[in-house]
């Protein structure tokens, strides 16, 4: 069961990458899971907790004196790498076309624009103007901790809530309009019900702006209170649109985020359905078509996935984690993105090998029963895959797409044949 994520050329045929595409994939690249880009983001990550604690540490007068020399180690250390980590991430932009319309020569500036750019400027551009100007020391121990926000290059659920942030922007400033437009307009009645009474409260829209903005956010310090029973009366009913005016964003950012959650989930399974070549040059309808039938599976660290010798009836997609494939020569790691019994589905043969879970993986299993059901459905589809399987059969050889061998052909042939006797006896 030989598996692979398509053929290519062999590896000393490949051209080497330049310094700028490999400290790009070092970089930009992490989700290929490389060593070196698992050490260099791990490294980054581990010096951005480590500057958060400090700058809290160093906040309390007895720690900061206490390891003075510490807190300066680290923030120093850290100051030129993260320069030097911008500088590269500016040089770096413009190694692959990975913002789509934008130029190599403007790719610098889209960095230095974006989101990311923005966050590393600041984690570095204030210390080192505070070496050549008068600067608040508190105001440097704050953007200390605004290097938290760096974490979010490297966590999935922060960049999917930053996205939903995003899509859902111009609802969410409409959100705030109404907010706004409310308060303003809560604020005006308290300012006529309670300004005789509590002149030093609301005697003006502005002074009574502090109470609606409270009492509309829901948190409603106590500080200011109506006394009248008029201002009693305006003050429940702000309390009932408070409830709306939290129910609507929080709504907004909820859906939005499921569905950018969603979108990515649906992103690598689409990716991992298009990579097989069994699938390659179907439309994205007949591709829709064979993600609808997909199941999730997990398997712990050791589990056995399939045994040498059962019959092939699924094909597996690896969503996450990584499997090992122990064949009689060799073994074989796939990770995330890698797939293996595709052939398989069709000819149902008997598996050549052991496959396990080598950490926890979760799997998407398409059955061999679903597959010849979306082939009656569609004619293309079946058509698609008549073509490639009499192209494989008639080949007979171990591809680096799927795990045809020649010994599941001649145990499929076999079987078939048992089966004919059966049924002409």
């Amino acid at each position: 069961m030989n598996s692979a994520d398509g053929a290519g050329p062999p590896r000393s045929a490949r051209a080497r990458p330049g310094l700028r595409q490999l400290l790009h994939t070092w970089l930009e690249d992490g989700a290929l899971a490389t060593l070196a880009s698992r050490v260099v983001n791990g490294i980054l990550i581990l010096l951005i907790v480590a500057n958060v604690a400090a700058a809290v540490m160093e906040s309390v007068p007895d720690l900061a004196k206490r390891y003075e020399t510490l807190f300066t180690t680290i923030e120093s250390g850290s100051l030129v790498i993260f320069t030097l980590e911008y500088l590269l991430r500016l040089w770096i932009s413009g190694a692959h076309d990975v913002r789509a319309g934008v130029s190599p020569l403007r790719a610098p500036l889209a960095y230095a624009l974006s989101f990311n750019g923005i966050v590393d400027l600041l984690a570095v551009l204030p210390f080192w103007l505070a070496l050549f100007f008068p600067f608040d020391l508190r105001i440097v121990l704050v953007f200390r901790i605004f290097r938290f926000l760096k974490l979010a290059r490297y966590s999935l659920g922060v960049r999917s809530l930053l996205d939903a942030l995003y899509v859902e922007r111009w609802p969410l400033f409409g959100c705030l309009v109404i907010f706004l437009g409310t308060a303003v307009l809560a604020a005006s009645l308290m300012y006529l019900a309670e300004r005789e009474i509590q002149p030093d409260k609301f005697g003006t829209i502005p002074m009574a702006m502090w109470w609606a903005v409270s009492t509309l956010g829901t948190t409603g310090y106590g500080d200011v209170v109506p006394i009248t029973a008029i201002g009693k009366i305006i003050n429940a009913a702000t309390i009932m649109c408070a409830l709306v005016m939290i129910a609507l964003p929080v709504g907004l950012v909820a859906t939005a985020f499921s569905q950018e959650i969603h979108r990515r989930d649906f992103m690598v399974t689409w990716g991992m359905v298009a990579r097989v070549p069994l699938f390659a040059g179907l439309s994205a309808g007949e591709i829709d078509s064979v993600m609808r039938l997909l199941s999730s599976q997990t398997f712990q660290a050791g589990d056995c996935i399939v045994r040498r010798g059962e019959k092939a009836t699924s094909m597996f997609f690896i969503a996450s984690g990584e499997i090992e494939i122990e064949m009689e020569d060799k073994r074989e790691r796939l990770g995330a993105g890698h797939f293996f019994g595709e052939v398989a589905v069709l000819r149902r043969a008997r598996r050549s090998a052991n496959v396990t879970a080598v950490k926890r993986s979760n799997l998407l299993v398409l059955d061999a029963t679903d597959l010849h059901a979306l082939m009656q459905r569609d004619e293309r589809i079946a058509q698609r895959i008549g073509d490639v399987t009499r192209d494989r059969v008639g080949r007979e050889l171990v591809t680096p797409e799927g795990d045809l061998i020649t010994e599941e052909l001649e145990g499929d042939a076999t079987e078939t044949k048992s089966q004919e006797r059966a049924s002409g006896s």
